[in-house]
């Protein structure tokens, strides 16, 4: 029997453009069957709720500032600082010891680094950090990977401008600043200031997704238990979810209709390792004491992993999870629980929309590239080629008959196209350096691409595809899927396998 299978004509599949729209695609690391998934749990704050990113970064440095003022004694001038808050991108590294921020590459390499808004040198940049991987474990170093802690990393450039650009020591070291800007954003939410303004003028900071609620009904409708896990407390996720989900639908009452359990306060990524329990809260959020079982449109606060499972009868590679922390949400419970993971990259549409702008230009980029490649293999031929023919001659010694001449005159024509293939390199490295950044200058002025550092995937890229099975702009990205849908991964292709 003839096992031969009969190809596929693919031409009416991939000529023409994509059907659907970029941005608001789902994207695929490592296969995923929705089919097989019967649990879709949800983080709130920059997953089920985006903020307007501008107005929160605003607020969180205007609070942070005023308790570094009048908790830790810093000078008023302070208020007078020059903020440029397109400056900070998600997955810098600050080094606290310098006062430096740095941009790492997916081997944990340091890249671009800045100084207040001074980029450092590449030859200062390697004379400190050398080709060495930074070991983010290093208590030094913090890194910069929410949209909750940009603001952080603004104050520390933008203080460290304020004075140093004046000719101005600091007043405290650079380790010291930085820890007290964190320790003042943590008070500002601690005694809940920051949360009390949003729920003054929550439009002005949370972004309303009309589709949010359709979404939430196609995954329940599919037969799928949905559930809420947030690190918010009580009040605000109940004022927050309930402005976004109230009356968007008219089969569900209240927001917490749309979900068959709901966690606050869940002290995460310790909710994924510790055993803490599930405390039974009321309507308005007082606590009625430890869980021992499970009640539908019940609120929960605390508690931990195995419990949920086990509440929801739901075993670990059923469960999908949608968070925007790449550590505390998806790392943790990829580890801990198996659960399948989705990342919420709020930034990806204008990385996507500006990505297709300059299709061209990365398509340069990709050819500049391949052409240098191609170059350096020909002008090590040609080295490879004269140093045989170089060995050759000390060989046959003072010989002048016409093989000495046909060597020689080899070697003179590998020599002119050694000069000119390598002047030819030359030029091209010159226009896909000056050409990079143009196309990073378009996506960021200071840090370039988000996912990436030069040629290689920068330290955020490489986290996401690691750890993360889809990712994706929005949760209401779902709402063009079925629930059944299988994401494919597109083949991951190692650098022999590629076609030069």
């Amino acid at each position: 029997m003839d096992d031969a299978v009969t190809p596929v004509d693919l031409s009416s599949i991939l000529v023409g453009p994509p059907r659907s729209n970029p941005e608001r695609k789902v994207y695929t690391n490592r296969n995923l069957n929705m089919a097989q998934i019967e649990a879709v749990g949800f983080d709130m704050d920059y997953t089920v709720a985006q903020y307007h990113q501008a107005a929160l970064d605003e607020l969180s440095i205007r609070m942070t500032l005023r308790k570094l003022i009048e908790n830790h004694k810093y000078p008023v001038e302070l208020r007078e600082v020059k903020l440029d808050l397109r400056f900070i991108i998600r997955g810098l590294v600050v080094d606290k010891e310098n006062g430096h921020i740095l941009k790492l590459d997916s081997h944990y390499v340091a890249g671009r680094c800045y100084h207040g808004y001074q980029p450092l040198p590449r030859s200062a940049v390697a004379e400190l950090y050398g080709p060495r991987p930074i070991r983010l474990s290093d208590p030094r170093f913090a890194l910069v990977d929410t949209l909750f802690s940009l603001p952080e990393a603004t104050l520390l450039a933008g203080i460290i401008e304020h004075y140093e650009a004046n000719g101005r020591p600091l007043p405290v070291t650079y380790r010291q600043l930085f820890d007290d800007i964190r320790q003042s954003i943590d008070e500002a939410h601690g005694d809940n200031t920051l949360k009390t303004e949003i729920l003054a003028d929550i439009p002005k900071f949370i972004v309303k997704d009309d589709d949010l609620g359709p979404t939430l009904h196609k995954l329940r409708s599919s037969g799928k238990k949905l559930f809420l896990l947030t690190n918010s407390e009580h009040f605000y996720t109940e004022a927050v979810m309930g402005w976004l989900l109230d009356g968007v639908l008219p089969f569900y009452q209240s927001w917490r209709d749309y979900f068959d359990m709901v966690v606050v306060s869940a002290r995460k990524p310790s909710f994924f390792v510790d055993d803490k329990p599930f405390v039974e809260l009321s309507i308005s959020g007082e606590e009625l004491g430890n869980a021992t079982s499970f009640r539908k449109g019940t609120i929960y606060q605390g508690g931990n992993i195995r419990a949920l499972e086990t509440f929801l009868d739901l075993r670990g590679d059923a469960v999908l999870y949608v968070g925007d922390h790449i550590y505390a949400d998806i790392l943790r419970s990829k580890k801990s629980g198996h659960w399948r993971t989705a990342l919420v990259v709020q930034e990806m549409e204008e990385a996507i929309a500006l990505t297709h702008a300059l299709m061209d230009d990365l398509r340069r980029i990709s050819s500049l590239e391949d052409a240098s490649r191609r170059l350096d293999d020909t002008l090590n031929d040609r080295l490879t080629l004269m140093q045989s023919l170089g060995r050759i001659q000390q060989l046959i010694g003072r010989l002048t008959g016409p093989e000495s001449r046909v060597i020689d005159s080899t070697r003179g024509r590998a020599e002119e196209e050694l000069t000119r293939e390598g002047a030819l390199l030359a030029k091209t490295l010159t226009e896909l350096e000056t050409l990079e950044a143009a196309v990073d200058e378009r996506f960021n002025p200071y840090w370039g691409r988000v996912f990436r550092e030069r040629n290689e995937r920068s330290l955020f890229g490489a986290q996401l595809q690691h750890y993360a099975d889809i990712y994706t702009s929005r949760v209401s990205n779902f709402l063009a899927y079925s629930p059944g849908q299988m994401f494919r991964a597109p083949r991951d292709v190692m650098p022999h396998e590629r076609d030069y």
